[in-house]
């Protein structure tokens, strides 16, 4: 009987200790988001809404800032790799670049989310292909956006004459740039737009440089019928320049949606946008990283979009501004 009580309590007290220990040895997930620069409004949004759902799921979150430098966002990817952080989820700034980051964090197995930006040469990666090494990109449809903003401008182009477009693009590098401008001429293609593209500039997806940049076209086209902006920000810029020359040039958006925006809409300051969610592009990468790093059979390279629409004045109650 002895033995017996012994035998019993042993196995008692081990079931109480392993009972005791469980939750303090519960590893703490910690997920690490690298924005392109906290300055731009979209990644403000992107790493709320990141943050928001990593707190939701019961993880940490180490937020750092790329602050528009290429080097200083791989610079801030490799200290998380250093730190052994979880997940890295990343506002992209150079598509091609991007690929020695993801490589490295796929060597030390940690899954990586490009949030918004694909990873890749953008001349040679086929759209919509999510680099094989990603856990996820977790995007908008840039080649709809675009192509939702070129038919909102074919409807507000002269008839009867070929039209003057001037393009306010992003950053060179991202690949973003190249496939809005491609959905931009489809959407004019299939609506039969006819139109002449006059300028196509980029500009670092600021008010000052869409401003700069428009200027530099009224300036060399005074004739210009429409702007396409690739970004909200840009947009609003180029509004600047179109009201302090007293042009009648309609500026449209893709990524747009933001308060501004909506406002500068409302105004008349532009003629319309598509409606960008960055929170809810941010909630999914966080919720993409969380299933990759808890269930070792989520998959690989997943693509998660959500649906965009085009707004205008008339129907404005349909875009809630998240930035």
């Amino acid at each position: 009987m002895k033995i017996a009580f012994v035998k019993t309590g042993v196995a008692g007290i081990a079931l109480a200790m392993a009972l005791v220990a469980t939750p303090a040895a519960a590893k703490e997930i910690t997920l690490g988001i690298v924005a392109a620069n906290m300055q731009y409004p979209f990644n403000a949004a992107a790493v709320r809404g990141f943050q928001a759902e990593a707190k939701k799921l019961g993880a940490k979150t180490v937020v750092l800032d790329g602050k528009g430098s290429v080097e200083a966002q791989g610079n801030a990817i490799d200290d998380l790799i250093s730190q052994k952080v979880d997940g890295i989820g990343s506002i992209l700034l150079d598509s091609v670049v991007a690929k020695t980051w993801v490589d490295r964090a796929a060597e030390n197995n940690i899954p990586f989310v490009s949030v918004g930006v694909q990873v890749g040469d953008p001349d040679k990666v086929p759209l919509r292909q999510v680099y094989p090494k990603l856990t996820a990109l977790v995007t908008r449809d840039d080649v709809e956006s675009g192509e939702l903003a070129g038919e909102l401008a074919a409807k507000l182009l002269p008839k009867g004459r070929t039209a003057k477009i001037g393009i306010v693009e992003g950053t060179a590098g991202v690949a973003a740039v190249k496939q809005r401008t491609q959905g931009f001429k489809e959407g004019l293609a299939k609506m039969g737009a006819k139109y002449e593209i006059v300028a196509s500039q980029p500009t670092d997806w600021t008010a000052e440089q869409g401003e700069a940049v428009c200027q530099n076209i009224l300036t060399a086209h005074p004739d210009v019928d429409l702007f396409f902006g690739q970004y909200d920000d840009i947009g609003l810029g180029c509004s600047r320049a179109v009201r302090s020359v007293g042009s009648h040039a309609q500026i449209v958006t893709a990524d747009g949606g933001s308060r501004r925006g909506i406002e500068a809409i409302k105004v008349g300051d532009m003629a319309g946008s598509v409606c960008s969610e960055p929170e809810t592009i941010g909630r999914l990468s966080a919720k993409a990283l969380y299933d990759a790093i808890t269930n070792k059979n989520t998959p690989k390279a997943q693509l998660i979009m959500y649906k965009q629409i085009a707004v205008t004045k008339a129907n404005l109650s349909q875009c809630q501004p998240q930035f």
